[in-house]
């Protein structure tokens, strides 16, 4: 529904959608600042650091989750946005090289080369306007390399960009074939598609598209196994190619598509300079593409982990006696892993639990300027509920992306 009314109103509404999500996060940094200074809170609380403290969360954690709904509504209508800015990519890339052709032409003169480059960008760019809008509601172009997450696959890119680059050469070489009329240069064009002088780009363009499979398969299993965690984007991102799911720069995923560029950019030079052919890619460049798509896949298989706590202590403020954990206290679970690479938001924090026994204690957000003090990757602080049995218990966390850590056993004092 919401994205039928996006196409309605087409640039409007994904204009406010954007606009209202600013003012949500501009305000919800606002109040999780003014929190942060001790304004806003009622007076009625202020005798209470455990009452107060689960007050503050609990409103970060309603104006967080207005945030986020306002990104869920600026996401949909990013797809309205994208498929017909997509659009014009394509067919401004198309003359883009009509111009190119028809400047080099200028003395040189118009050839069947030309003229078989420029129907075959007039038939690839058909067939993508066409894709493009069988996946309109998906953002167009971009749906085919989208991942399970949201977020844009370097690896399905990279081998998209291999199977088009390849797909425009044969589509070259076919209309060379169709206009030709000299049946010695229709031997050439077919001699042009010998697998020995087109191996190394058969071995790249078969090299990245098995890379895109084993890298899903990849992370499928260790999303299953417990032993990576994802979670959803909002909405894709050109920089998603560059970089892993918090947004930080990946130099495995950048080298990958550096190489995969300049491999790229050469073949095409030789398509240009030999349009009777497909490109010879040299042997150097292909394993250059080869050892950087092994580094990639080597990094997929390293990412991630499990998240594990390591030692549960009773949390001690300056003043308090050394004592057991009692119900009513506070709990420093310390360990890695509790806040996945994307999780980062204020919605995403908010929905930790620690599971103490049988009771479930949702992780309190403590706000400090520019920032949160609780929840954090390594360290996690909740109260012991009074509900929880006195003995031994276990300690359980449980993320933003639905993985439960391993159990710590946790004495409580009566």
């Amino acid at each position: 529904m919401a994205v039928q009314e996006a196409r309605q109103c087409g640039g409007d509404c994904a204009h406010d959608a954007r606009d209202g999500h600013r003012r949500a996060v501009a305000a919800f940094l606002a109040k999780r600042d003014g929190l942060a200074a001790g304004e806003g809170l009622p007076a009625a609380l202020a005798h209470s650091a455990g009452a107060s403290r689960q007050w503050v969360s609990d409103e970060l954690t309603q104006s967080a989750r207005a945030v986020a709904e306002r990104g869920r509504e600026a996401g949909r209508s990013w797809s309205e946005r994208v498929w017909r800015g997509s659009l014009g990519t394509v067919w401004g890339g198309v003359c883009a090289l009509a111009l190119a052709e028809s400047a080099t032409a200028i003395g040189a003169g118009w050839t069947a080369a030309r003229t078989a480059g420029l129907l075959s960008s007039l038939a690839l760019a058909a067939l993508l306007t066409a894709a493009a809008r069988l996946h309109r509601l998906d953002g167009g172009l971009p749906a085919p390399v989208l991942g399970d997450d949201n977020r844009l696959s370097t690896s399905r890119a990279v081998a998209a960009a291999w199977v088009l680059f390849a797909v425009f050469a044969t589509l070259v070489l076919a209309v060379r074939l169709a206009v030709a009329s000299d049946p010695a240069e229709r031997e050439g064009v077919l001699a042009g598609l010998e697998p020995a002088r087109c191996a190394a780009l058969l071995t790249v363009v078969f090299l990245t598209s098995s890379i895109a499979v084993v890298v899903r398969r990849v992370v499928t299993v260790r999303i299953h196994g417990q032993r990576l965690q994802k979670v959803r984007a909002d909405r894709p991102r050109g920089a998603d190619l560059l970089t892993d799911d918090a947004g930080r720069g990946s130099l495995a995923d950048t080298q990958y598509v550096a190489a995969s560029l300049v491999a790229l950019l050469f073949a095409a030079v030789r398509l240009a300079r030999s349009p009777a052919q497909l490109p010879d890619l040299p042997w150097g460049l292909a394993l250059l593409v080869v050892v950087s798509a092994a580094t990639y896949l080597a990094a997929k298989y390293a990412e991630g982990g499990r998240p594990v706590i390591l030692s549960v202590v009773r949390a001690r403020e300056a003043g308090d006696l050394d004592a057991p954990i009692r119900t009513g206290d506070d709990i420093e679970i310390r360990g890695a892993g509790f806040v996945p690479p994307g999780a980062g938001t204020p919605d995403r924090l908010a929905r930790m639990v620690v599971r103490i026994g049988a009771v479930h204690v949702h992780v309190p957000l403590i706000p400090v300027p520019g920032g949160f003090a609780n929840p954090a990757d390594g360290v996690l602080t909740v109260p012991v509920p009074v509900d929880v049995e006195t003995g031994r218990v276990e300690v359980r966390v449980v993320t933003a992306a639905g993985v439960e850590t391993n159990a710590v056993l946790m004495e409580v004092a009566e």
